[in-house]
């Protein structure tokens, strides 16, 4: 599986296309996984990549990013809105068009926070498998291709390339350590997404005070991606093929209004920031949070600012939905 993955991004790379470890791997794994079930990454393999994912991530805290936070209120209130109206919209096409309960609905148009969303779906009895092809065809096509959308349109251009200064080894091991360990207390206290987060906030400290300076080496950086990518990837496999089948047109409307409602409020607020609209448009496409922030990082996006709206993001979905929905009428036909 992670050769198949590894594959993929050697052949993106070779070919110049952006973020191309992580968008290679991915979509070449998601292609074989169509025809042959990949298995999934050991549980060891996969806790790593949340833990350097996060490591990664939080080197964007420089001293010089965070004296820039103070622009992006307005743009996170944009965002809200602008979450509202994609699940309103998304959730309208599906509800009218596909004829699904308004439950499945909104649930399958809630961009990002995927694990967040098939939590409640499961607890509400929800039907899984449609709002999970529906998501995953969303976040498979934003990571294989918004690159090269950017790049087309030039949206990209004159994006910053993040610093080749690597950390030294020892750097690197207390970074992960220091990270595992809010990991740890993240995941004592309940939180989603332990590592990941936990390792993010103390890479994020030890950056921003400037105890450290740089990110992990590019080798670590581009097996970091093939990892996620493989991951991303391989989630396909797990959906029954006449579903997917069935609801591939349903995914390609959902994704198309989705995208273009994002896009719309992405605008202003870029606008309002001042950051370049590929980062705008990277901060509000319905994606996952740590596939969307190291897609930013990937192409030299600022991270910071795509990051910290897609956790926004994730933690207003993951506080909201179940209070939204216990507010929709049950309206799935009865057996």
């Amino acid at each position: 599986m992670i050769a198949i993955a590894a594959v993929g991004g050697a052949l993106f790379a070779t070919l110049g296309m952006p973020a191309a470890w992580l968008s290679g791997s991915m979509l070449l794994s998601a292609v074989v996984s169509l025809i042959r079930p990949l298995p999934a990454l050991r549980r060891p393999w996969f806790d790593s990549t949340m833990l350097l994912s996060g490591t990664i991530l939080g080197s964007a805290a420089t001293p010089e990013a965070l004296a820039a936070l103070g622009r992006y209120p307005a743009s996170l209130v944009v965002l809200l809105v602008g979450v509202a109206a994609i699940m309103l919209t998304t959730g309208a096409y599906l509800r009218h068009v596909a004829r699904w309960p308004w439950i499945d609905a909104l649930l399958a148009a809630a961009p990002g926070a995927l694990s967040t969303v098939l939590a409640i779906a499961q607890e509400k009895g929800a039907n899984i498998g449609r709002i999970s092809v529906v998501q995953l065809f969303r976040l498979l096509v934003l990571v294989a291709f918004l690159p090269s959308l950017m790049q087309a349109t030039g949206a990209s251009a004159g994006a910053p390339v993040p610093a080749a200064v690597a950390v030294d080894p020892a750097t690197m091991l207390g970074l992960t350590m220091a990270g595992l360990l809010v990991g740890f207390g993240f995941e004592r206290i309940g939180l989603a997404a332990p590592l990941m987060f936990g390792a993010t906030f103390a890479s994020s400290i030890l950056h921003s005070t400037g105890l450290v300076e740089g990110s992990l080496p590019m080798p670590v950086q581009i097996v970091v991606q093939i990892l996620l990518g493989s991951t991303m990837g391989g989630r396909i496999a797990h959906i029954p093929r006449n579903e997917l089948r069935g609801l591939f047109p349903l995914a390609i409307g959902g994704f198309a209004v989705s995208m273009i409602v994002a896009f719309l409020f992405a605008w202003p607020a870029a606008w309002l920031t001042g950051v370049s609209y590929a980062s705008g448009m990277a901060a509000f496409a319905p994606g996952g949070l740590e596939a969307m922030a190291m897609l930013a990082f990937a192409m030299g996006l600022d991270t910071l600012y795509v990051g910290s709206h897609h956790l926004v993001r994730f933690v207003v979905i993951g506080l909201a939905m179940p209070l939204v929905l216990a507010r929709v009428r049950d309206d799935r036909p009865r057996s």
